[in-house]
């Protein structure tokens, strides 16, 4: 199975952090965010990895090079324009190729093991879905009954989306290049009872602010 980490965003909410530098390469614990995926990756068996990238993301590409340091090997979307989650997976299909492969947000920091991930998938998609988070209380994206996902709705058990699932490339048929959102995929895939998912129990933060990039900091700090 391959692996694909999203790194295209330009991380607007962490500047002036991001504006020389992409979001994946900020540091928290004295590591550069990408590093930890790509290290738990290495850890479950995966060896081929994706990264998609636009904004800054040469220096991505400089940093990283092919993945040898990490046992490896890593492989390159450059995005000319911004594709949303939907179009940058969509343009990477070729290097994924025909087989599901797993997905994970180049900004976020978990402590989830991904090999529970290798196993076979049943539908077109599984999620991995985590609580509220103090920044999204009141939110939550989708609702898992009985293994499978459904749409959020008044009174359920609402979850947040992680960010980290396995797709399978079937989940585009009939998509065309350029930019658009992976959610109605989703959404379309649920209403056929073929998206399954879980409720993780981890640690994880969404690393979209300097508020909680400087929590992950602390937290990695203090465990050194």
């Amino acid at each position: 199975m391959k692996a694909m980490i999203l790194a295209a965003g330009k991380g607007e909410r962490m500047r002036p952090l991001t504006l020389h530098t992409p979001k994946p390469l900020v540091q928290a614990g004295g590591k550069r965010l990408i590093e930890y995926h790509l290290e738990a990756l290495a850890k479950a068996g995966f060896t081929e990895i994706v990264i998609n990238h636009a904004w800054l993301g040469q220096q991505i590409e400089s940093y990283l090079g092919d993945g040898a340091q990490f046992g490896l090997r890593i492989q390159y979307s450059a995005e000319g324009e911004p594709l949303e989650t939907g179009g940058g997976i969509f343009q990477a299909l070729p290097l994924l190729g025909d087989e599901p492969f797993l997905v994970v947000n180049g900004d976020i920091w978990t402590d989830y093991d991904f090999t529970r991930l290798r196993q076979p998938l049943q539908g077109l998609a599984h999620l991995v879905m985590v609580d509220n988070p103090a920044h999204h209380p009141s939110g939550g994206d989708f609702y898992l009954d009985q293994g499978l996902l459904h749409d959020a709705a008044p009174g359920a058990d609402n979850l947040t989306f992680s960010g980290i699932s396995v797709l399978d490339p079937q989940l585009f048929a009939g998509c065309s290049a350029g930019a658009f959102k992976l959610a109605p995929l989703l959404r379309a895939a649920m209403a056929k009872g073929l998206v399954t998912g879980e409720h993780m129990a981890g640690r994880w933060i969404d690393v979209g602010t300097l508020e909680r990039l400087a929590q992950v900091d602390t937290l990695l700090t203090t465990e050194q």
